[in-house]
């Protein structure tokens, strides 16, 4: 009986340490999950939807996509997703079928998330209540709703790999580097596009005068000083991260109040200020025009 209490006490133990551990890997995912931004493609809040639901439209100009619904359900979410499905869609951009996803998800940027992160954040959403709403068609004309067409996309846009640590910069800058490049995946809509949808990489950064083909304008936050942030001080880009005040005293709204309400505020104090160097030093780009000199 004391052998058997003994093994009892040491299981409970193990047993013990294995919560605690998968714990913290849920805490850790509930911080990915508000960096990376997920709740504002796949929530439907204009329609009161239930967190990571699916419903949110995004229109571009090959036409309306969907958020999907990616919660743990079973049937309807990804609750049947293993820890290698989720890190291929993350850092590939492939389903558990391996047909391609489509760009419109920002695997170009999550593909630099390390594995810990990407496994932290299944652990967290596999955390919250799921949803049996079936994800919502994209709408979009031929020859752009072809998936194996993403193929060749990928062949001239996609580079995956985990990120990098520039030896050269600070670990400040390249924890700012991580978190702008990767989580935050800012460049995605803060960059101009070309006639295929890819980021312009020469203007990485700089904003966009006619985002998503709708005309509306996207805000240059490099530090170019006439057409970008070049002329804001540190206290302005953290009150903006922080509560979405804007130097002039206005709050932002649209997608980037979203992005201060439920990203960049919940950020610790040391992280905002990691993304702050970070784009206090990357390269100056004028914003102009798309097609213009």
């Amino acid at each position: 009986m004391v052998r058997f209490a003994f093994i009892a006490a040491f299981v409970a133990v193990l047993g013990s340490d294995s919560a605690f551990a998968q714990a913290d890997d849920v805490a850790r995912g509930a911080y990915v999950f508000a960096a990376a931004g997920c709740a504002g493609c796949h929530t439907d809040v204009k329609n009161n939807g239930q967190l990571l639901a699916g419903g949110r439209e995004l229109k571009t100009p090959f036409g309306s996509f969907f958020g999907p619904n990616i919660t743990a359900h079973p049937e309807a979410g990804i609750g049947k997703w293993t820890d290698a499905d989720f890190i291929r869609a993350l850092r590939h951009g492939r389903r558990p079928d391996g047909a391609h996803y489509f760009p419109v998800f920002p695997y170009t940027s999550f593909t630099k998330m390390t594995d810990r992160d990407m496994l932290d954040l299944k652990a967290y959403i596999f955390s919250l209540p799921v949803s049996a709403q079936p994800s919502k068609p994209n709408t979009l004309g031929f020859p752009f709703n072809v998936r194996f067409l993403q193929f060749g996309w990928k062949l001239l846009y996609f580079a995956p790999g985990e990120f990098r640590a520039d030896p050269a910069k600070s670990a400040e800058i390249n924890r700012g580097a991580y978190l702008t490049q990767a989580l935050g995946h800012c460049a995605e809509c803060h960059s101009p596009r070309d006639g295929f949808g890819g980021l312009r990489t020469d203007m990485l950064y700089g904003g966009d005068l006619n985002h998503a083909g709708q005309g509306t304008k996207v805000p240059n936050i490099s530090p170019h000083r006439e057409t970008g942030l070049g002329k804001w001080s540190e206290a302005d880009y953290i009150e903006l991260l922080a509560s979405g005040m804007t130097p002039e005293g206005d709050f932002v709204g649209g997608d980037m109040g979203e992005v201060v309400a439920n990203s960049t505020s919940k950020l610790t104090p040391a992280d905002r200020a990691a993304m702050i160097a970070y784009l206090r030093q990357i390269k100056p780009v004028e914003q102009r025009v798309r097609g213009g000199n």
